[in-house]
């Protein structure tokens, strides 16, 4: 670190140490910075590392230390004010404010020295010509701080009704405080009112929006508007993240959090900032913050997780009760030591308040990976010796009534049957239905129990419902593999239940039974290689030969020809008859639902939504997935219904229905973590959330999401394609919101995946868009390698004006190095021999006039870049002219050449023409062509007198309106510009 031996030396240094990131590390460069300050023996050098000192103070977890330092410059003020200059005298006045509030949020700080401070400011601002729109702002503070209501409303309207000067808070921070108020007093509307130009980034400053989105969250969710607040949370906690005085703020998304079922959220939260439970130096911060993770793990507790590990402060293991307690306990001593200080028990009172909220919504999916906390098993019931005990006959006729109906649920009903049976009397008939519905819980495992079943029917004279049981025996069998053994078992109860119908010894619904198990295991072997498929339709026409014209008789004849029907087509399917497997599918689905059974439509719904989606039977498809969701309801299971909205958002998205489509993939994300499929199917919908959340300029957003899916993308699950793809998402994101350097990261990473790839567009284009994230970054020599790997690549491709971009992208580089005029020129000296290369070689029209158009570009950045560098870069090469920066007249000469091959073009290209023309015309004023500036700025408005922004060919350009306008109120201006030079 260089010693600093004089003033510019020193602001350099500060200037250094602000971009440094908030912290400890900060403010003690900061103290040294002071003491260095101090050796130069300057007072103004003084008074501005006191500034700098209250600056970092002031945005750090060390509030607390801004008093000593303001003390001292407020001393050097009143001993000696013409050391300061105009900025300082400025800066002196503003931290009023700071300090104010930085007073108000310690404790150890009496009440009467805040309102002899107010004072204090007051007087000093009404001496200085200020407006006390800032004092009363302070005072509304004041009051609002210890409760006092009617002084707080008062001070509110004097703030508002003050005039707005040179010591008002930004507006961002104005709006933001008036908001707060406006929340604090249950007017959420008006709250969200204020704030709106401060959320939708009208207004910004160091903490805003970040402060606003926070403190949005909780009026959003009480006035029902989660969408908005769900954007809000991505939004707001990746500006909190990072800045380490935002305790307060960060705290309103662990708070959300705990109100909105996402609970493993905020403990995620809390294990990105250990510091926050122990940082003392802001005592108002860290009330709120412990005061939210109370909340937090109470909401744990009372899901049965209070004895689960959480994190906490450092030193030792936390269970999320222990950690209630403890956060408790120290909300609450901080909270009282404010109201010891301000005589009133309004801030404990908001504290507890804060600590007993419930939840505002069960469960708001965020789209990033969370998956809730699953609640501790309940504990057996015992039942005591005498309680009344289920009623065994109520319970046995509700499960009867299920299963004749097939109401979902039935085998749970049969399960409660059981239950309460356990050691009861039970004739053979509730034995035998309590045994195969048992059965029918355990799938492929449950052959024995339809076996027991059938002897129990049998015991109780029912053979036909025997053989049904024995036939569902064969045909878990087939589920487990074993095909051939299946088909053996089921033969005997075929052949006898046709014998026992035949002689009316048996009824329809049991003869069906056999009959479609028989279908279903003879279905299995039509899915084997080179299968014989004619004895599975035949065996399903049986089916619906025995229940034509008897499906209304009862439910389960109805469900028996809608699944033969849905059979049908997949046998179709597997014969490759796709048109007619689907419209048979969507006649088994209607059939379901017309015999009062949607849930059983579901599966083929899906399936016939795959179908129209291969036979590009799009609003098929879609209509098929709605219906297949609608008719599924709260019986779909949770790994269904994520894979039906996931389809459904790509179908959605695919016609730029992207908002709805996202919320389908935000569904789709939630439902496969329920399912604990998120590392997968989560995986997958998050990627496409963030896609869609992307095309909608959701850029937090889409970042969130796509950094919560990345680390579950891997390319032996879903593909490289799919990594490369999240990654340059996630580049174009970051690149939208200035983290330059982590977006080239990103683009980096996906060009070397891409690298491998047979075809290399991907890797060239992902190689130029990480030189130019280099390049805003700083990094000149790395985006310089990064476009040079672009440009060998598109040379490689035989992509012309891919090659030609990345020539000049590295000579603007280049420009803005030290000597680096001459590689500038030569690369845009290559670029424009790339162009007129293309163009001669152009094999046809619509080629030659792309070609044309990239060298108009190329001569036109050329000039562009030649009249940009100064005369010392130029290594005085270019005439300077009447003391303006140097201009030559290659540039003029390129921009004019840009303009006559823009000409080539026509009327497709009048807008670049004319704007080469008028850059040029500058120039020439410069040069004191005044004449030939004149003529050039007439033939502008001339070429645009008549022109109504068609081609000769009739067809719209697209260059009309806003261009025109632009282009003729330049040429005007020019005109005027060289009438009145006095040259």
């Amino acid at each position: 670190m260089s010693e600093i031996t004089d003033l510019d030396a020193l602001r350099r240094a500060m200037a250094e140490n602000s971009d440094q990131p908030e912290g400890p590390a900060r403010n003690a460069r900061a103290e040294e910075l002071l003491a260095a300050a101090e050796r130069l023996n300057i007072p103004l050098a003084v008074i501005e590392a006191l500034g700098h000192q209250l600056k970092v103070y002031n945005y750090s977890s060390e509030k607390g230390k801004m008093f000593v330092p303001f003390a001292r410059l407020l001393r050097m003020w009143d001993e000696r004010p013409e050391d300061f200059d105009e900025y300082e005298t400025h800066t002196l006045h503003w931290v009023f404010k700071w300090v104010s509030a930085g007073m108000l949020d310690q404790p150890h700080v009496p009440l009467a020295s805040i309102e002899k401070w107010l004072g204090e400011m007051e007087r000093r601002y009404r001496l200085a010509g200020h407006s006390e729109r800032a004092v009363r702002s302070a005072e509304h503070s004041v009051a609002a701080h210890v409760g006092d209501l009617g002084r707080a409303e008062r001070a509110y309207a004097a703030w508002l009704a003050a005039d707005v000067d040179t010591m008002t808070d930004c507006h961002a921070c104005e709006l933001h405080g008036q908001g707060w108020w406006q929340a604090e007093q249950g007017r959420d509307e008006e709250a969200l009112r204020l704030w709106r130009p401060v959320l939708e980034g009208e207004y910004t400053c160091a903490h805003e929006p970040h402060t606003a989105l926070a403190s949005s969250l909780l009026p959003l969710l009480r006035l029902g508007r989660v969408d908005e607040a769900r954007a809000h949370h991505l939004r707001g906690f990746r500006l909190v993240r990072a800045m380490e005085s935002m305790r307060g703020a960060y705290a309103e998304h662990v708070e959300f959090c705990a109100l909105t079922g996402n609970e493993a959220r905020g403990l995620e939260l809390l294990a990105e900032r250990p510091a926050y439970f122990t940082d003392d130096g802001h005592p108002q911060s860290k009330l709120d913050f412990m005061s939210v993770v109370a909340l937090l793990m109470d909401r744990l507790t009372g899901l049965g997780l209070g004895e689960r590990q959480v994190p906490g402060p450092a030193g030792r293991e936390w269970t999320a009760r222990e950690l209630a307690a403890h956060t408790r306990a120290e909300a609450l001593a901080l909270a009282a030591r404010f109201d010891e200080r301000n005589g009133t028990a309004h801030v404990s009172e908001r504290a507890r308040a804060r600590m007993a909220r419930e939840p505002l919504v069960e469960r708001l999916p965020l789209g990033v990976r969370s998956v809730r906390p699953a609640p501790a098993p309940a504990s057996p019931v015992v039942t005591a010796a005498g309680t009344e005990q289920p009623d065994l006959a109520a319970l046995l006729v509700r499960a009867r009534r299920m299963s004749d109906t097939l109401r979902p649920g039935a085998v749970e009903a049969w399960a409660a049957v059981a239950e309460a049976a356990e050691g009861a009397e039970l004739a053979p008939l509730d034995r035998a239905e309590i045994a195969e519905h048992r059965a029918m819980g355990l799938g492929p495992e449950g052959g024995a129990l339809f076996e027991r079943a059938a002897e129990l029917y049998a015991a109780a004279g029912d053979p036909g419902e025997a053989l049904a049981a024995r036939a569902r025996a064969a045909y878990v069998r087939a589920l487990g593999g074993a095909v051939d053994d299946a088909l053996a078992a089921v033969s005997g109860p075929y052949d006898e239940i046709l014998a026992l119908h035949a002689a009316g010894e048996t009824g329809i619904r049991q003869t069906a039974s056999v009959l479609m198990s028989r279908a279903r295991i003879l279905m299995r072997r039509a899915h084997e290689p080179e299968a014989e498929r004619a004895g599975a339709e035949a065996a399903v026409r049986e089916v619906l030969a025995l229940v034509d014209g008897r499906t209304g008789e009862d439910v389960r004849l109805a469900a028996r020809a809608a699944e033969a029907q849905a059979m049908l087509g997949e046998l179709a399917g597997l014969e490759g008859d796709l048109e007619t497997a689907a419209g048979l599918f969507a006649l088994g689905a209607a059939a379901f639902v017309a015999a009062g059974l949607p849930w059983f439509a579901v599966e083929y719904e899906a399936r016939l939504a795959s179908l129209a989606h291969h036979l590009g039977d799009m609003a098929e498809a879609e209509r098929a997935l709605r219906a297949a969701l609608e008719h599924g309801g709260d019986q779909l299971e949770a790994p269904g219904r994520a894979r039906l909205h996931l389809q459904l958002a790509e179908v959605v998205g695919g016609r730029d229905e992207v908002v709805e489509a996202a919320r389908h993939a935000l569904e789709a994300a939630h439902w496969a973590d329920e399912a604990g499929e998120g590392a997968t199917l989560g995986a997958w919908a998050r990627q496409q959330l963030g896609g869609f959340l992307l095309r909608q300029g959701r850029w937090a957003e889409a970042a969130e999401v796509l950094e919560s899916a990345l680390p579950d993308l891997t390319a032996e699950t879903h593909g490289d394609g799919a990594v490369v793809q999240t990654q340059w998402w996630l580049g174009d994101c970051l690149s939208e919101l200035g983290e330059h350097r982590a977006a080239a990261e990103r683009r980096l990473q996906a060009a070397e995946i891409a690298r491998h790839w047979p075809e290399q567009h991907d890797h060239a284009t992902l190689a130029h868009l990480a030189g130019e994230s280099l390049g805003q970054a700083g990094l000149t020599a790395e985006a310089d390698q990064a476009y040079a790997r672009a440009g060998d690549l598109w040379r490689a491709l035989g992509n012309t004006p891919g090659l030609v971009r990345s020539l000049r992208a590295r000579a603007w580089l280049a420009s803005r190095t030290e000597d680096g005029l001459a590689t500038a020129r030569g690369l845009m000296a290559d670029a424009v021999r790339e162009c007129e290369a293309a163009r001669d070689g152009a094999a046809d029209e619509e080629s030659w006039q792309r070609f044309v158009a990239e060298l108009g570009h190329t001569h036109r950045q050329f000039g562009d870049l030649l009249a940009s560098v100064p005369e010392s870069a130029a290594g005085g090469s270019f005439p300077a002219v009447a003391e303006e920066p140097a201009v030559s007249e290659e540039a003029l000469s390129q921009l004019l050449r840009s303009a006559e091959v823009f000409a080539l073009l026509g009327a497709g290209e009048l807008h670049s023409r004319t704007g080469a023309e008028l850059t040029a015309g500058w120039l020439e004023i410069e040069l004191g062509r005044l004449t030939e500036a004149t003529a050039r700025a007439r033939a502008v408005l001339a070429a645009y007198e008549d022109y109504d922004g068609t081609n000769p060919d009739g067809t719209n350009t697209g260059g009309d309106g806003d261009a025109v306008r632009a282009r003729r109120a330049e040429a005007e201006h020019m005109l005027r510009v060289a009438a009145e030079d006095p040259r």
